[in-house]
Protein backbone atom coordinates (compact mmCIF):
# COMPACT_ATOMS: atom_id res chain seq x y z
CA UNK A 1 0.00 0.00 0.00
CA UNK A 2 1.25 3.48 -0.84
CA UNK A 3 1.98 5.88 2.00
CA UNK A 4 -0.07 9.08 1.97
CA UNK A 5 1.07 12.42 3.40
CA UNK A 6 -0.57 15.83 3.26
CA UNK A 7 1.35 18.73 1.76
CA UNK A 8 0.82 22.10 0.09
CA UNK A 9 2.50 22.78 -3.23
CA UNK A 10 4.30 26.15 -3.46
CA UNK A 11 5.61 26.51 -7.00
CA UNK A 12 7.80 23.43 -7.34
CA UNK A 13 8.24 22.81 -3.60
CA UNK A 14 6.08 20.71 -1.24
CA UNK A 15 5.44 21.97 2.28
CA UNK A 16 4.46 19.07 4.52
CA UNK A 17 1.34 19.32 6.67
CA UNK A 18 1.18 17.06 9.71
CA UNK A 19 3.26 13.89 9.58
CA UNK A 20 6.29 14.03 7.28
CA UNK A 21 7.66 11.03 5.41
CA UNK A 22 10.67 9.47 7.13
CA UNK A 23 14.03 8.80 5.51
CA UNK A 24 13.64 10.91 2.37
CA UNK A 25 16.98 10.97 0.55
CA UNK A 26 18.08 14.60 0.16
CA UNK A 27 20.28 13.88 -2.85
CA UNK A 28 17.89 11.63 -4.84
CA UNK A 29 14.53 12.28 -6.41
CA UNK A 30 11.45 10.57 -5.01
CA UNK A 31 8.51 9.78 -7.29
CA UNK A 32 5.19 11.09 -5.95
CA UNK A 33 1.59 11.44 -7.11
CA UNK A 34 -0.09 14.79 -6.48
CA UNK A 35 -3.86 15.11 -6.23
CA UNK A 36 -5.36 18.59 -6.24
CA UNK A 37 -8.16 18.79 -3.70
CA UNK A 38 -11.03 21.09 -4.66
CA UNK A 39 -11.50 22.34 -1.09
CA UNK A 40 -7.86 23.47 -0.93
CA UNK A 41 -7.88 25.61 -4.11
CA UNK A 42 -6.29 28.95 -3.51
CA UNK A 43 -8.39 32.06 -4.08
CA UNK A 44 -6.13 32.95 -7.03
CA UNK A 45 -6.82 29.63 -8.77
CA UNK A 46 -10.56 29.84 -8.05
CA UNK A 47 -10.62 33.46 -9.26
CA UNK A 48 -8.85 32.58 -12.50
CA UNK A 49 -11.26 29.70 -13.10
CA UNK A 50 -14.24 31.99 -12.40
CA UNK A 51 -12.89 34.66 -14.76
CA UNK A 52 -12.41 32.07 -17.51
CA UNK A 53 -15.96 30.81 -17.00
CA UNK A 54 -17.37 34.36 -17.11
CA UNK A 55 -15.45 35.09 -20.32
CA UNK A 56 -16.80 31.90 -21.93
CA UNK A 57 -20.37 32.82 -20.97
CA UNK A 58 -19.89 36.35 -22.35
CA UNK A 59 -18.69 34.91 -25.68
CA UNK A 60 -21.66 32.54 -25.70
CA UNK A 61 -24.11 35.40 -25.05
CA UNK A 62 -22.44 37.63 -27.67
CA UNK A 63 -22.87 34.85 -30.22
CA UNK A 64 -26.62 34.91 -29.57
CA UNK A 65 -26.85 32.03 -27.14
CA UNK A 66 -28.35 28.67 -28.02
CA UNK A 67 -30.31 28.74 -31.27
CA UNK A 68 -32.06 25.37 -31.11
CA UNK A 69 -34.36 25.77 -28.11
CA UNK A 70 -37.25 27.85 -29.40
CA UNK A 71 -40.13 28.68 -27.04
CA UNK A 72 -39.50 27.06 -23.66
CA UNK A 73 -43.16 27.12 -22.61
CA UNK A 74 -44.24 25.40 -25.83
CA UNK A 75 -41.53 22.76 -25.42
CA UNK A 76 -42.70 22.08 -21.86
CA UNK A 77 -46.35 21.74 -22.95
CA UNK A 78 -45.38 19.27 -25.68
CA UNK A 79 -43.08 17.29 -23.42
CA UNK A 80 -45.57 17.00 -20.59
CA UNK A 81 -48.52 16.42 -22.91
CA UNK A 82 -50.60 19.05 -21.17
CA UNK A 83 -54.22 19.47 -22.05
CA UNK A 84 -56.03 22.78 -22.16
CA UNK A 85 -57.74 23.51 -18.86
CA UNK A 86 -61.43 24.48 -18.92
CA UNK A 87 -61.77 28.25 -19.15
CA UNK A 88 -58.05 28.72 -19.88
CA UNK A 89 -57.89 28.11 -23.60
CA UNK A 90 -55.36 30.35 -25.27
Amino acid sequence: MLATYRAVLHGNRLEWRGEEPEKLPSDLGVEVFVTFLSDSDSPAIAGARGAAMAAALERFAAAGGPKSFGDAAEWERQTRGERALPGRES
